[in-house]
């Protein structure tokens, strides 16, 4: 009696242990034997699903996955400030058993663990707009961001004649990508003396919260000259506090990216240069970079996908509408 009752306490040990998944501190053990499957099955976990700039990812990556025989798993917060639900997706697709990942960091450090978790499960992850402050992942597709930043403040001091105060509009603190735009602004506004930077809010990647940022910008500054809005909901916010104040046109907008709303406020001269990724070669070349990697190809640590202003001027030329029309 004594030998059942420890053979059934080691089984329920063993069936409970099985049933728990990894905490976000703990070890992930080693990827076991693959299952057969038809395809090669990539997740794809952007830091948000609704603006533009994630859905042209998304069909980016489609593209590459039709093209290369995967299938893609697109799955990803609803908002990037949504650090936690980030990490359990990326867990659940370790549990799963996928065979890469490619991921946009909400947060540079808070993303490591997982990172890692997926690295000892023999998961290759491929880091895609965003990064994470390891060296574990394969490659990271990515605008120059820091290029990106100092770009918009050249293009910023021209519009308003070379002398102003300016405001900053970083999106999410911790965000590699919000960063890295912030830091090659402020790196380069010595070489504009006249510009002064007298206003950095953060839209927290929310429109409402851009165009509430942006209004008490205003307020605190009304010699304000110029905005750089570095992503797009910061961009539309900020476009709608200028509408509102009637300051549109007055206040000179830059703003990265170009969705639907941020190409009719270049239009209407609410938003007058537009700092452009790629963002159907970033989720085209991650998922590539997957394959490659899962297919003992060499990879690129690092994969510039490039980066265009665009204005009222050239909008129209040919190399810009593929741009926009997200070819890669």
């Amino acid at each position: 009696m004594n030998h059942f009752r420890v053979f059934f306490c080691a089984l329920l040990t063993g069936v409970l242990l099985a049933g728990c998944g990894a905490g976000p501190g703990e070890a992930v053990p080693e990827k076991g034997p693959a299952i057969e499957k038809e395809s090669l099955e990539i997740a794809v976990i952007p830091k948000g699903l609704t603006h533009q700039f994630w859905l042209s990812v998304k069909a980016g990556a489609e593209a590459a996955a039709e093209e290369f025989g995967a299938t893609i798993i697109w799955q990803g917060p609803s908002k990037e400030t949504e650090i936690a639900q980030q990490i359990n997706i990326v867990q659940d697709m370790i549990t799963r058993g996928v065979d890469g990942i490619v991921l946009a960091a909400c947060d540079a450090n808070a993303l490591i663990n997982v990172v890692e978790q997926a690295h000892h499960a023999g998961i290759p992850v491929v880091m895609v707009d965003s990064d994470v402050n390891s060296d574990i992942p394969k490659s990271l597709v990515a605008t120059d961001n820091v290029q990106g930043g100092a770009m918009a403040v050249e293009v910023l001091s021209e519009l308003i004649g070379g002398e102003g105060d300016v405001g900053l509009l970083p999106f999410v603190p911790g965000a590699a990508t919000s960063e890295l735009r912030e830091q090659g602004f402020r790196e380069a506004l010595p070489n504009f003396p006249n510009l002064r930077l007298v206003a950095v809010n953060y839209s927290q990647s929310d429109a409402a919260t851009g165009m509430n940022v942006t209004s008490d910008m205003l307020t605190a500054h009304p010699n304000l000259a110029g905005i750089f809005a570095a992503n797009e909901p910061g961009a539309i916010g900020s476009a709608q506090a200028l509408r509102t104040a009637g300051k549109a046109g007055e206040v000179k907008l830059v703003a990265f990216d170009a969705s639907g709303e941020q190409l009719t406020a270049l239009k209407d001269g609410v938003i007058q240069a537009l700092i452009v990724q790629n963002p159907f070669r970033m989720g085209y070349e991650s998922v590539k970079s997957v394959v490659d990697a899962l297919e003992g190809r060499p990879v690129p640590k690092r994969i510039d996908t490039g980066v265009t202003v665009i204005t009222l001027e050239n909008l129209d030329q040919p190399e810009i509408q593929a741009l926009l029309s997200g070819e890669k």
